[in-house]
């Protein structure tokens, strides 16, 4: 990728060339130019892997079948994929208007009228009146002498190849939308589990409190607190059914559905195998449709400095006009009665006040901020597959950790019950030893959702592997010849 970058900047370089003053720093020197590309490394930081990149159907590690059929149908119902679908027919129907410009154009009138004359005969003054009637054939035509106008052709095919892939990119985006909003509607299902058993937990202390009050072995104290701790879990209830209503809206949003809360989820989540890192750094640009769009856009941009630098050139016009002007209908078909002429004009700009230049500019300027923000995008791109990466080993590290302290947190548990209802503890400590049970519970659920998002999030970085035909199509750099 960063070699083909390389390639295609003779264009933005030649007309860098062409206005160093209004480019400090820029001589026309293509690894100055290219400076702000990074260099992409051999292998992943995190885990020192280099290979090939997994081309594989991703949803398959989830083993949800479910969230396979969601994916399907986001794709299909999306509205955002309607539009990046229209705008690559927008930029398909531009290149056929720049291939248009090298074609003749021609233009057919046909007129009527009146014309009326006074003019004196003797001493009296008379007035004629005819009709007039015509035809008129007006053609015209420039010559591509500098290949400007290819240059056009090639920046819209190179703008067809970017929106190409910025659908490619939309569609990689849904489907990652909808597999994380599946995740998180089951996590907030599962939070709301968690919430419920909660309050029963709760409940279980209220009512063997209430009876030791009742024999004399507690405190109304103890008995206040179990409440409270009663009606404090109701409140989490509520507060994670909300959550769960506002997860399962997003999921049916971007399912194209009314968000009326009305999908249903299993709130189980998936048991990943650990990460297996394929692929390597540079060979990631070249699936990344973003980073393709960005390539595409870089083409384009270059093309039109280009383009803006050649219309200072001369430019080589031809026009012709075949007409009649009669005053009898039957005159103006008349073959022998047409006039016609065929004019060749070299035009060369001597005084635009400085509006070709500044369009020159311009251009050079889009074009520098086109290869910045390639470089951005190569940038982003690996930091979203090293965070990933990382991310994966150290919510692993999380989730082992919090089985552990989830075990022993209901073995703590089990314990104060029975040494609550013997006496030897106070409901304090009791309730001290449930919430660490059900903090390590939620706790778990949070980071199993975290690790399938953040699996999600890796194949999304790494930028492949739909389940289903798409619109999209294969993004192709511009053709080489388009702009010879």
């Amino acid at each position: 990728m960063t070699r083909s970058i390389l390639l295609i900047s003779s264009a933005i370089l030649t007309a860098c060339a062409s206005s160093q003053a209004n480019l400090p720093g820029i001589d026309g020197n293509r690894e100055e130019i290219f400076a702000v590309a990074p260099d992409a490394p051999a292998e992943w930081a995190n885990t020192g892997v280099v290979g090939t990149a997994p081309t594989g159907d991703w949803l398959s590690q989830f083993d949800d079948p479910i969230m396979e059929s969601l994916v399907r149908e986001a794709l299909a119902n999306s509205p955002t994929l309607e539009s990046r679908a229209a705008l690559v027919r927008a930029a398909e129907a531009s290149i056929r208007t720049a291939r248009s410009q090298r074609l003749p154009s021609v233009d057919g009138t046909i007129s009527t009228g009146v014309t009326s004359n006074a003019f004196e005969i003797g001493n009296d003054l008379e007035r004629s009146t005819d009709g007039i009637y015509g035809l008129g054939l007006d053609a015209s035509w420039e010559a591509d002498l500098w290949n400007r106008l290819g240059r056009g052709i090639a920046a819209a095919e190179a703008d067809l190849a970017a929106s190409e892939a910025d659908l490619a990119a939309a569609e990689l985006s849904i489907s990652a939308q909808t597999a994380t909003a599946w995740i998180n509607l089951n996590a907030a299902l599962a939070q709301e589990r968690v919430a419920v058993l909660t309050y029963e937990a709760r409940d279980r202390v209220r009512i063997l409190t209430e009876r030791r009050f009742q024999r004399g072995l507690a405190e109304a104290l103890d008995v206040r607190t179990a409440r409270s701790t009663v009606a404090g879990a109701e409140a989490d209830i509520a507060q994670r059914r909300q959550a769960a209503g506002e997860a399962a809206r997003r999921l049916e949003i971007l399912l194209g559905r009314y968000p009326a809360t009305e999908i249903e989820a299993t709130a189980d989540l998936p048991a990943l195998d650990p990460l297996i890192v394929e692929s390597n750094p540079m060979r990631l640009l070249a699936r990344r449709p973003d980073v393709a769009s960005a390539e595409a856009n870089v083409v384009a941009a270059g093309l039109r400095a280009e383009q803006a630098r050649l219309a200072l050139r001369p430019s080589l016009r031809l026009t012709g006009t075949f007409s009649t002007s009669e005053s009898e209908f039957a005159d103006m078909v008349d073959p022998e009665r047409i006039a016609a002429r065929v004019v060749a004009s070299l035009i060369q700009p001597l005084f635009t006040g400085g509006r070709l230049d500044a369009q020159r500019d311009t251009a050079i300027a889009q074009a520098e901020s086109a290869i910045a923000n390639y470089a951005n995008a190569a940038l982003t791109a690996w930091g979203e597959v090293e965070d990933a990466i990382a991310a994966d080993t150290y919510i692993a590290q999380q989730e082992d950790a919090l089985l552990r302290a989830l075990e022993e947190a209901r073995l703590a548990e089990e314990l104060a019950e029975r040494q609550y209802t013997s006496g030897t503890i106070t409901i304090f400590n009791l309730i001290d030893a449930q919430t660490r049970r059900l903090t390590s519970e939620s706790q778990l659920v949070a980071a199993r959702a975290s690790r399938a998002s953040n699996r999600v999030s890796y194949h999304l970085a790494l930028g492949g592997g739909l389940p289903v035909q798409t619109a999209a199509t294969p993004t192709q750099a511009p053709q080489d010849n388009a702009a010879e």
